[in-house]
């Protein structure tokens, strides 16, 4: 197993304000990873598939599961319990928590989404409060295999990759264009809410994820940002995120549930 140097992750959890802890556990933890610095691919460096917990640098998935996996433990701060947070993470990032090579791994985030809400720890909060809807249709990981370490060399991988993504596509989800996404947010969107970017990709479904906050009444994000190489709370409002980048169209948001 893969760990995280246990007194980092002390620090991570001391950092966190006990008030906005007890106010908001997602959105205290995560601030709690402001600084971070940004890198891809670091549950890639390894061809056996293991829980790796690291949390001194993230990208803006792993941040997204590392803040969820410290929320979702019963004991915060530094009386969380690391078997608990490595539990936690393990539900959260592979299929029904069982690690069973690289495609057991939940790389769509429409299937981490569902995952999530299956095993009861994530509320979809777009499906209860948008009536805009759209059918999935993935297949780019499969038919990119080259960009993938895990898949660019193993058939076996791509043709399992293959049926996860048949098994999605078609599915109905709720979403919300970002032309219906006022600067000021929507009241159903609550700080702490995870924020999924859907892709205009062909074949993909999300492209990037963070945590919802709200700054002098204007909703913005606080994510690992590639661009910045660090995570931090977005200047820039989240709508105006949206209309800069033209391969995202929208969001779907859900809720740790506890």
């Amino acid at each position: 197993m893969k760990t995280t140097n246990l007194l980092l992750l002390g620090m991570f959890l001391l950092a966190t304000p006990a008030a906005a802890q007890e106010a908001n556990l997602m959105l205290g933890n995560a601030e709690s990873f402001i600084g971070t610095p940004y890198a891809a691919h670091t549950l890639d460096q390894e061809d056996t598939e293991e829980l790796n917990y690291m949390c001194d640098e993230v990208d803006c998935t792993t941040l997204v599961e590392c803040v969820l996996a410290m929320s979702l433990c019963p004991q915060q701060g530094d009386a969380m319990l690391e078997s608990d947070y490595a539990q936690n993470l393990q539900r959260i990032r592979y299929r029904n928590g069982v690690i069973d090579g690289y495609t057991s791994r939940l790389h769509y985030v429409s299937d981490w989404i569902n995952n999530g809400v299956r095993n009861g720890f994530l509320e979809d909060v777009t499906a209860k409060n948008s009536t805009h809807t759209y059918k999935l249709d993935v297949s780019y990981m499969s038919t990119h295999p080259s960009q993938y370490r895990q898949l660019a060399n193993s058939k076996e991988n791509v043709a399992k990759m293959k049926q996860y993504e048949k098994a999605l596509t078609g599915q109905t989800v709720y979403w919300l264009p970002k032309t219906s996404l006022l600067a000021e947010g929507l009241p159903w969107i609550k700080n702490g809410d995870i924020i999924t970017i859907t892709s205009a990709t062909p074949g993909l479904d999300i492209s990037h994820m963070g945590i919802a906050i709200y700054i002098k009444d204007t909703l913005c994000l606080l994510h690992a940002s590639s661009k910045a190489g660090k995570v931090l709370v977005d200047p820039v409002p989240l709508v105006r995120l949206l209309d800069n980048n033209k391969d995202w169209t929208g969001i779907r948001v859900v809720r740790m549930k506890k």
